[in-house]
């Protein structure tokens, strides 16, 4: 087992280590209705550890996505798992009150997770003094990098096209966001009236983040073509990265969890990309040494490859 430290760039992503998790841990949640539950997960041993805050998909809850949650906790990342409102585990009729403001409720979520670091990190056994609170970054899947992205800088347009609030969050460093919507004059009409939260402009989403698409990713809600996912890295400005995974539907082959129902384009070996360079990724951009020797050697890994199950570019 190795516990080196994860501030190393070549961090040999070959030794994970053990991972500890502790779940539900609850935040006091006033006028949210019900208290947030969070799943906390951390190398058992190493310090100056990273945080990653992940925001699920529709319906999930912090036990999904374990391809990605245990693996960046065995590569050196505390991970952190919000329970959102719209998780099928809660039950929320559609006639909810609430269900309106959901996605507004699910940036609070995560906003109430960096607030509420103390608690967290008091709840896993051992992980006090061991968490960086100056390396955060958020990562989400779908509806989940959505919310994620406005803590990096994106903002809802209002009916007549104009930016909304800023919801971006200093505290945040880097993202990634995977199959992230693109921007709303490619809404079917369902969509756009149902959807208004879906209506994005990304012109101020200056953080660094890895964006991951497929190409073969045809959303219901959308009258274009999987291009549509490749929106965010081309709207956005700063130092961003795209990965456009061949053949890869909504899925990505699989993050939501392994041999899941919903996935239809299941591929061990995608996600395992996706695992490798998110990691080697924010390793990188959180990195307080600028060091991205860590990042080149996996991005030229993929470029040399033969076969590649898909393409990087960066700007």
């Amino acid at each position: 087992m190795s516990g080196s430290n994860p501030s190393n760039a070549q961090h040999d992503a070959d030794l994970p280590t053990t991972v500890i998790s502790a779940k539900p841990v609850v935040l006091p949640a006033p006028g949210r209705g019900e208290d947030l539950q969070v799943r906390v997960s951390a190398p058992a041993t190493g310090g100056d550890l990273p945080v990653i805050v992940f925001s699920h998909g529709f319906g999930w809850s912090m036990n999904g996505y374990a391809p990605l949650a245990d693996h960046w906790a065995a590569h050196g990342f505390v991970v952190v798992q919000p329970t959102h409102l719209d998780s099928r585990t809660l039950g929320l009729p559609p006639e909810d009150p609430r269900t309106p403001r959901i996605w507004r409720l699910r940036i609070e979520d995560l906003t109430r997770v960096l607030d509420g670091l103390d608690v967290l990190e008091a709840a896993l056994p051992g992980l006090g003094g061991r968490v960086d609170r100056g390396r955060v970054a958020v990562a989400g899947h779908s509806w989940g990098a959505q919310t994620a992205s406005t803590l990096l800088g994106a903002r809802i347009l209002d009916p007549d096209g104009v930016p909304g609030e800023d919801l971006s969050d200093p505290r945040v460093k880097a993202g990634v966001l995977l199959a992230l919507t693109g921007l709303g004059d490619g809404l079917t009409p369902f969509a756009a009236e149902h959807f208004p939260f879906m209506k994005p402009s990304f012109a101020t989403m200056t953080a660094p983040a890895l964006i991951v698409a497929g190409d073969n990713d045809h959303s219901p809600l959308s009258t274009r073509g999987p291009d549509w996912f490749t929106d965010p890295y081309t709207h956005s400005p700063g130092s961003k990265s795209l990965l456009t995974l061949f053949e890869a539907e909504h899925s990505l082959g699989g993050v939501t969890g392994h041999e899941v129902a919903e996935t239809t384009d299941e591929s061990p070996a995608r996600v395992a990309l996706i695992q490798r360079l998110s990691s080697a990724f924010l390793r990188s951009a959180l990195s307080p040494e600028g060091d991205d020797s860590g990042w080149r050697a996996t991005a030229a890994a993929l470029e040399e490859d033969p076969q590649p199950l898909g393409k990087l570019q960066s700007k």
